[in-house]
């Protein structure tokens, strides 16, 4: 197992449980506990983690793993889910993406589709792009913006390392201006009762002004997410259209959004 895995892994794990041993560690990755103690010291210099005698701890209660350190993380589902909810968009659409690695996989599915990336001449000689990207994120802005068929809009903002996402009153200002068809939004954590939530009070901000100004919101999240909760609410329930998950999702919680007026997708 290479060094960039064992740290996805090894940070996956903590912020799961919160606590990690070394030898429980060393024992889960198959590797000896000198290896793992000098992964854990590593991690603890880039403040990822907090080392203790014999393990490391959580920074707090409400972790956040960076993005990087997320790829890994029901990989598979995210790829899914990313190409159903680009099935969802039509051509010619005005669409809202926020930050996180479910969304960009949104991203990779529209950069691919036929149809809106298709047509060489969109977007050039006064023609309309075949599609209007609104995004607070640099990771997606950098991959879309190769795909000349695709109008970008960034909104401006103060990044945040953990997320690429941008947030603040500019990144507000931007969409205060912008009318959007749909808008797609990541979370940390949805429910029934309560709707969507993140980690983070900016990134809150931001994609709640992103369903605000869109006409219709699909939250794109996998199975894990569905009846947690997280820091900060985006948005109540009754603002989400369209629920996209994979098929792990019990079907008690999904007839429980259904019953509350959201389209459920699983996938």
């Amino acid at each position: 197992m290479s060094k960039d895995a064992r740290w996805s892994t090894l940070l996956e794990m903590l912020a799961q449980h919160g606590r990690l041993g070394v030898e429980e560690a060393a024992a889960a990755l198959d590797v000896s506990s000198a290896t793992i103690r000098r992964d854990l010291d590593e991690l603890h210099e880039q403040q990822l983690l907090t080392r203790t005698r014999g393990g490391a701890v959580a920074h707090g209660v409400s972790y956040e793993l960076p993005l990087r350190y997320k790829k890994s993380r029901q990989a598979a589902e995210k790829e899914r889910i990313g190409r159903a909810v680009a099935e969802l968009i039509a051509p010619g659409e005005v669409v809202g993406l926020t930050g996180g690695t479910t969304i960009t996989e949104v991203a990779r599915a529209l950069s691919v589709r036929p149809d809106i990336v298709g047509d060489a001449d969109a977007g050039g000689k006064g023609r309309p792009p075949a599609l209007t990207v609104v995004t607070n994120a640099l990771n997606i802005a950098h991959e879309l913006t190769i795909r000349p068929q695709i109008k970008i809009v960034v909104t401006g903002g103060v990044a945040r390392s953990q997320s690429y996402e941008l947030t603040g009153h500019l990144a507000s200002g931007v969409l205060a201006e912008i009318a959007m068809d749909v808008a797609v939004l990541g979370v940390n954590a949805l429910t029934v009762e309560s709707g969507a939530y993140v980690h983070h009070e900016g990134e809150a901000n931001i994609n709640r002004l992103l369903a605000e100004r869109a006409q219709r919101t699909i939250v794109a999240a996998d199975s894990s997410k569905i009846g947690k909760r997280a820091f900060v609410r985006v948005c109540a329930l009754d603002q989400v259209d369209v629920l996209v998950t994979d098929d792990a999702l019990p079907e008690d919680a999904a007839a429980g959004f259904r019953d509350a007026g959201v389209t459920v997708v699983t996938v």
